[in-house]
């Protein structure tokens, strides 16, 4: 399980660094599959996957986004003039977000998580602005816009434990950002929703004691470590790719990595 857990980190980790997803779109959709083929569906652990799947995918969202932003940073490619008025907002949005992951069931999860990819997938193909070239210049959001965004995607990515990238990347990418500038932008957009919602998911996880010793509330902090060390991997080596994925081929594949996500979704 764990070996299988470590190859899919560096999977994470290529998709962090690369494409801004915080690996929860990789470590959700795998974790809620082993935990079921593991423990069985009608187990303690079984019946918990979803949430279980969730709240360590957003514990591991805390490293890669960060180291990931860290790369990006160096590499000069983080439009911050962009960022930073979001990332307030976005910690805010997380609490909420994932007090709601925990008080619905792990199906109702599941379709949530399922719909929302649906929707987001329609939206980048059917929507003018994302897979067309960037413009000149990124353009700004206003105060309000900023507050609204920020509160819904810091409370929808907690809820999904999937990171910003799903919103964000759309967002910037319609204010002309390059897929590069928009997937560097997720990065540190996902940090803060990632600290604030994994400490509410171990805290407030109160129906999580008979998960195991090896758990802090709904968080497996053992699939967390191999996890965490197998992004490590996926980020050194997607760093080497920075800037340098041409900007429609990156839209394409941004897209294709969210249909096939979807896919092993609805085939679990």
């Amino acid at each position: 399980m764990y070996f299988l857990l470590l190859f899919f980190g560096v999977l994470a980790g290529v998709t962090t660094v690369l494409f801004g997803f915080g690996g929860g779109f990789v470590v959700v959709p795998v974790l809620y599959s082993v935990l079921l083929a593991v423990y069985g569906a009608d187990s303690e652990m079984g019946r918990a996957a979803m949430h279980v799947a969730v709240a360590t995918s957003t514990c591991v969202m805390v490293f890669g986004a960060g180291m990931a932003t860290l790369r990006h940073h160096k590499a000069r490619t983080v439009p911050w003039r962009q960022v930073r008025p979001l990332m307030g907002y976005l910690a805010l949005g997380a609490v909420p977000g994932a007090i709601a992951a925990l008080m619905l069931s792990g199906s109702w999860m599941r379709w949530a998580f399922i719909i929302y990819l649906g929707l987001t997938i329609l939206d980048s193909l059917l929507r003018p602005g994302f897979t067309r070239g960037a413009a000149l210049q990124i353009r700004p959001l206003e105060k309000s816009v900023a507050a609204m965004a920020g509160l819904s995607i810091g409370a929808i990515a907690a809820f999904l434990g999937v990171g910003g990238s799903v919103m964000t990347v759309p967002l910037m990418r319609r204010r002309g950002a390059s897929m590069t500038a928009a997937t560097a932008a997720a990065n540190p957009l996902s940090l803060p929703m990632a600290i604030v919602g994994s400490a509410t998911y171990a805290l407030l996880a109160w129906r999580a004691a008979a998960l195991g010793a090896w758990h802090v509330g709904y968080i497996d902090v053992r699939a967390c470590m191999a996890l965490v060390l197998g992004s490590w991997v996926g980020i050194r080596l997607g760093s080497l790719w920075i800037g340098k994925i041409p900007d429609s081929i990156h839209a394409k594949v941004y897209v294709a990595l969210l249909c096939t996500v979807l896919l092993v979704m609805l085939a679990s």
